[in-house]
């Protein structure tokens, strides 16, 4: 069954791409749109059969691929990569369908987005080091063209330099998955087969500084997150709704899946560092948002701050901090791309996204009442108000790690009330007020471009009202990780208790 899931977008492709016929772009998209549909309603059927209460690898799949270089194809599921395979398949999806039916070359578009999701979903399955490499390289193939060919009039430099954080990404990560394989004496890339705790400990946080890095670039954090604006600026909507739901979701289960559960007792040495990262992070891109001017700017310097959050979560690696991590993913995945899709109806109807020209788009008669509602209820959401998904997974973050890393959790904290400061100063200008005269006489905004939308937004509400719909998939593998392998908490906590009864 796993199988199918990078199957099925790959035929799908292949079939869109390369059939030698001609075929009209919107036969193109809803062919493209069937498939992604039947992927999704895959891993639906896989959700409903998966066990929560399994902590092993569910629905998998083995064999030995080349013997030689020590690679197999080992796929499979538990609680950290379901519910962000649902995530990808969904905002496929919702990025198909939200492209504009006339798009130029079709069938070499939604190829590229066929092949991103298939790319995805593999590495969000592989079970293999070398074999998670592979897909995690392939998926940058089809971004980086999606960027080049449909981006803004910087999509070359955009995409160009995408490229190249991407590939010193690539390079970090194989470097130390090479070194945990060959240092620990193992004949394969097998993740299950791997036992790191042999190695001395410089070696360890050696090999972990660079997986650590490597997906700190892809996340991103700061001060790698340079590429990240360009990208989103440029990029058409479909795109920076996949960049930031997906995406940027590699970088965050990388840290957890070969940082974290791979070489559990260097990242308890390390977890103060990451947790001060965190901060940094969090508070430079809040603070970068706030002087933004362009819309689309402003909400891609939110999601660099808001990543803090995960690495945060993550640096504590209790179970409850973990749990609100994967939470922190989901969260921002359904969040994220919400902003992005408003900002793209409102560039498509108004013709502009500076801060500094549009007004008043609340304006019932003659603005976009029903999108700047969706946006009243994301940027809520983003801000962290209660009853909204984003709020639950942040207070999970900041109730677990406040007993590891109380200063770093409290610093984080005013994160959040920056987030609603800069959500504030874009909500105040473009949709309040009277309606400016230069986005007078604005297109009807039709269903077809408020749906997307909508669904995300009702699943941001849902699951904020009943969160256990969510965790319930995560909570026993996120807790069997850090109970077996990671001694973050006790150390610290430890550490702490010590220095109290010296103090008393």
């Amino acid at each position: 069954m796993l199988s199918a899931l990078i199957l099925l977008p790959v035929l799908g492709a292949i079939l869109v791409g390369f059939v030698p016929i001609k075929i009209p772009g919107k036969i193109c998209r809803n062919l493209a749109l069937t498939v992604t549909g039947l992927v999704f309603a895959l891993t639906v059927v896989t959700a409903i059969q998966f066990q929560p209460t399994d902590v092993t690898q569910q629905f998998s799949e083995y064999f030995p691929w080349i013997d030689s270089l020590g690679l197999t194809y080992h796929i499979g599921v538990d609680g950290l990569s379901l519910p962000l395979l649902i995530l990808n398949t969904l905002l496929t999806c919702v990025a198909i369908y939200s492209t504009n039916p006339e798009i130029q070359r079709p069938r070499l578009y939604y190829s590229l987005l066929l092949l991103l999701n298939a790319a995805v979903m593999g590495a969000f399955l592989a079970q293999d080091l070398l074999l998670f490499f592979l897909f995690y390289e392939i998926e940058l193939i089809p971004l980086y063209l999606l960027i080049a060919i449909w981006g803004g009039e910087r999509r070359g430099y955009a995409a160009t330099k995408f490229l190249i954080y991407t590939a010193i990404s690539g390079i970090l990560i194989l470097a130390s998955f090479l070194g945990v394989v060959w240092l620990s004496g193992s004949t394969s890339f097998a993740l299950a087969g791997l036992n790191t705790s042999i190695l001395p400990m410089t070696t360890q946080i050696i090999l972990l500084v660079g997986i650590v890095i490597g997906f700190g670039i892809k996340i991103p954090l700061v001060p790698f997150h340079t590429w990240l604006p360009d990208a989103h600026v440029e990029a058409s909507t479909p795109i920076s709704v996949l960049l930031a739901g997906v995406l940027l979701k590699l970088g965050t289960y990388g840290l957890l899946r070969f940082g974290m559960n791979l070489l559990p007792a260097a990242w308890s040495y390390i977890a103060p560092w990451l947790a001060t990262w965190a901060v940094i992070s969090v508070l430079y891109g809040a603070s970068c948002a706030i002087p933004q001017t362009d819309m689309k700017k402003m909400v891609a310097y939110s999601s660099v701050g808001h990543m803090g959050y995960i690495l945060l979560g993550a640096a504590a690696a209790t179970p409850l901090s973990i749990l609100g991590t994967v939470m922190q993913m989901v969260s921002h995945g359904l969040i994220s791309p919400l902003l992005f899709l408003l900002v793209g109806v409102v560039y498509k109807k108004a013709g502009n996204r500076d801060l500094e020209v549009i007004r008043g788009l609340l304006n019932p008669e003659r603005g976009l009442p029903v999108i700047g509602s969706l946006m009243v209820l994301g940027v809520m959401a983003s801000a962290g108000i209660p009853g909204m998904v984003g709020f639950i997974s942040e207070f999970i973050v900041f109730r677990a790690s406040f007993e590891v890393f109380p200063l770093q959790t409290l610093l984080s904290m005013i994160g959040t009330g920056l987030t609603a400061v800069y959500f504030l100063i874009l909500m105040n200008r473009v949709f309040f007020g009277r309606l400016s005269a230069q986005v007078t006489n604005l297109p009807r905004v039709y269903w077809s471009d408020r749906a997307p939308a909508i669904v995300l937004a009702a699943l941001i509400v849902v699951f904020g009202i009943q969160p256990s719909w969510l965790t319930r998939w995560t909570e026993a593998t996120t807790t069997t990780m850090v109970k077996t392998q990671n001694a973050v908490a006790s150390v610290v906590l430890q550490r702490h208790h010590t220095i109290g009864q010296q103090n008393n």
